[in-house]
């Protein structure tokens, strides 16, 4: 009897998994098959289908009767049905199809069993290697179509065909389900879910007709526009203790109004939904197979720029800002992160991530030694190209600069600042109270209804009525802490300011800068201002030396130039090097003491490397920089004619000699040297006979715990009769 007959297709083109006579055995099942289990492998693809398509899970269900028709006992025959839910796109996350396979693998099974070849893989990869195990260890495969043996080539063939159809079947049914979603979308009117503040209507979506859920959103969007950050926007949330309206697309609270404290996610997810702005968009999340983790569903997908968005039709929807202040808003969250390229307001840099280098254009990195001492680097040569660094400075004297210049473009607009100010606290105070207000309307609503219905039920059923009066007494507590809350905030912080307090703040908006360096002032509202007022900041720092040229970029196209001082590592980096060096030589030969040098440069307008005046230590290490090399800053009282060739002074003879005037000092104290005093000075007798021995005596190599040759230490010369 042929495969063929096993299965018989009713007229209604139904598979007949009916149970078989025992006389209808295939002729591939063999003793060795029957000796292990039958293994009937059940799976629906979603949760959805799971609930809803129960008759295919039954027929599913109902191939047990087909195994103990095709020869094995009722308790030989395994159902694994691990896998309901689950997709058959991979194997990852698939325990039961895993299970089958490790079971196949140690020869515990003879049949494997499913309605169809689609339900045990959607994949070639999983299907092939179900194959490949089961024609290793001689599992056949059958379905309602027959019983196959990997093993032989026809039903190999057959199987590896039908495996085939399964994958391409899956991904016409997604291009199908795609196809008509964007149709649908092209024209505005698909929606998964709604969004929190809106709600879904028949074709379309609605604004949130509870008020007071309208109004929290409309706070959120106008003061993030105000304070300009997320985390900030957050505290003032959490600070005022305002609610977020959230309706549940699914569970059993579907669409019921729920306030909850909100987290740093949603709020997040409110700011960078378009649909706040009315316009309907299709497509904002693009897949990446690279990122695609098998058995998770959702992962893989990232955001896509507006450009790359499949459908996007403005004014579509019910609006709570325009398409312009959604821009504004994408454009903040941007310059907040870290990974772009402006940076956010943070760290102890007044203008970090603003700061531009004017000769290749790149922007300045920002780094900190300690936590006040910031310091601009231009690394792009370096990083991108591998050549030296373009230019460095520390942030001290820019950040003077910007401090006086925003102050100077604050002070016109003094007197309007403080009456901008006291509106605004007004208005912000009027906000908070209406929304608390609503809050104890909606809890004297709620406890009524609540007591309503306690008084409807019958009192003789204690069950319901006892679960009533608990909510009755549960809403009357929320009422009465709301009824608090709002008094307390009546109390605290009244809608109309005081005289006092209308005063207090008036006297600080005339008088700026103490306001700008208050202790209640932060580096974040400093940051935030100057990122109000300037878009950017050039700088070139001129010739490698302290002149640094500052381009600033006003917010409105308006630019200032200014040229300041930076702080150099070496002297020779000053501008005025040469100047400061001959000044300084020719004022301690002529016998000026370090403090005078120091007053007269300071008096001429000669700064230090680090841009403060010359001090008496500054001026001590440079006269020590300029003795090493070579030049003799002792005041000249020698008389030319004492000075022949013979006669050396302390510079002159170390430099001839090639070594230190400090070693040269001490040969002199140990008698190596023939040298007389003249006046504040030593001068140095030494003929050419002489200067080769000190030319020995330097170029000796002294041993340890050994003594020097006495005819490298004793002068050969006597010292000169004349006297100073």
């Amino acid at each position: 009897m042929t495969e063929s007959t096993l299965t018989r297709v009713r007229s209604t083109g139904r598979h007949d998994t009916r149970p078989r006579p025992a006389t209808l055995l295939s002729t591939k099942i063999h003793a060795q098959h029957l000796e292990r289990l039958a293994i009937v492998y059940v799976r629906q693809s979603s949760t959805r289908q799971v609930e809803e398509n129960i008759e295919s899970t039954q027929m599913q269900y109902q191939l047990v009767d087909r195994a103990t028709a095709l020869g094995w006992p009722r308790d030989r025959v395994d159902v694994i049905d691990d896998d309901l839910g689950v997709s058959g796109r991979s194997i990852e996350g698939r325990i039961g199809f895993q299970r089958l396979l490790a079971e196949v693998s140690l020869e515990h099974v003879g049949l494997v069993l499913g309605i169809e070849m689609s339900r045990l893989a959607r994949s070639c990869r999983d299907w092939h290697q179900l194959l490949e195990l089961c024609a290793v260890f001689g599992t056949l495969l059958g379905d309602a179509d027959g019983i196959y043996d990997p093993r032989d080539h026809n039903d190999r063939l057959l199987l590896g065909l039908k495996g085939t159809m399964s994958e391409a079947e899956l991904h016409v049914l997604q291009g199908r389900l795609r196809a008509g979603q964007l149709n649908k979308a092209r024209r505005g009117e698909f929606f998964t879910h709604a969004p929190i503040g809106y709600v879904r209507t028949e074709n379309s979506l609605a604004l949130e007709p509870d008020d007071q859920a309208r109004e929290v959103l409309r706070i959120i969007f106008a003061k993030f526009a105000e304070l300009g950050s997320l985390s900030a926007m957050m505290r003032y949330l959490l600070k005022h203790d305002l609610k977020i309206g959230v309706r549940d697309h699914r569970g059993p609270d579907k669409k019921t109004l729920q306030w909850r404290s909100p987290n740093q996610a949603t709020i997040c997810g409110i700011l960078h939904h378009p649909i706040y702005a009315g316009a309907y968009v299709y497509g904002r999340r693009e897949s990446n197979p690279r990122k695609i983790v098998p058995g998770r569903p959702g992962t893989g997908r990232r955001w896509a720029s507006v450009d790359d968005w499949d459908v996007l039709i403005h004014d579509k929807l019910p609006a709570y800002i325009t398409w312009e202040q959604w821009e504004k808003n994408q454009q903040i969250l941007r310059e907040n992160s870290a990974r772009y390229g402006t940076g956010a307001a943070r760290g102890a840099a007044l203008i970090a991530g603003r700061v531009m280098c004017a000769r290749c254009g790149s922007r300045m990195s920002v780094s900190y030694a300690e936590r006040s001492n910031a310091r601009f680097t231009c690394d792009a040569a370096r990083n991108h190209l591998g050549s030296k660094q373009c230019q460095a400075m520390n942030a001290k004297p820019l950040h003077d600069l910007i401090e006086q210049q925003v102050l100077l473009a604050l002070a016109p607009a003094s007197i309007e600042l403080s009456l901008n100010a006291v509106r605004t606290i007004e208005a912000d105070r009027a906000t908070i109270e209406r929304h608390h207000k609503q809050s104890v309307e909606r809890a004297t609503y709620n406890s009524d209804l609540t007591r309503r219905r306690y008084e409807a039920v019958d009192p003789g059923n204690r069950l319901v009525a006892g679960e009533l009066e608990r909510r009755w007494e549960a809403a009357l507590v929320e009422q009465r802490q709301a009824e608090e809350a709002f008094h307390r905030l009546q109390q605290q912080q009244p809608v109309k300011l005081s005289s006092d307090d209308e005063c207090r703040i008036r006297n600080l908006s005339e008088n700026i800068p103490a306001l700008w360096r208050a202790v209640t002032s932060t580096g974040i509202d400093r940051q935030t201002i100057v990122r109000a007022l300037i878009d950017h900041v050039a700088v070139e720092v001129i010739d490698n030396c302290e002149r640094v040229r500052v381009s600033i970029h006003w917010a409105g196209g308006f630019e200032s130039h200014h040229e300041i001082r930076k702080s150099v590592q070496r002297f020779d980096q000053l501008e005025s090097a040469s100047t400061i060096r001959a000044k300084v030589i020719a004022m301690k030969q002529s016998g000026a003491c370090h403090q005078a040098v120091a007053d007269a440069l300071n008096g001429e307008g000669f700064r230090s490397t680090s841009g403060s005046e010359f001090t008496t230590p500054i001026i001590r290490f440079l006269c020590k920089r300029i003795r090493a090399g070579g030049v003799d800053l002792n005041p000249v009282t020698v008389s030319p004619s004492l000075l022949s060739a013979n006669v050396w002074t302390l510079a002159r003879l170390a430099s001839h000699l090639g070594i230190k005037r400090e070693t040269l000092s001490t040969w002199r104290r140990r008698g190596w040297v023939n040298a007389d005093r003249n006046g504040q000075r030593w001068l140095f007798h030494a003929n050419a006979e002489e200067l080769s021995r000190l030319r020995k005596l330097a170029e000796y190599k002294r041993i340890p715990l050994q003594k020097t040759p006495e005819k490298l230490t004793t002068p050969k010369q006597q010292k000169g009769s004349r006297s100073p």
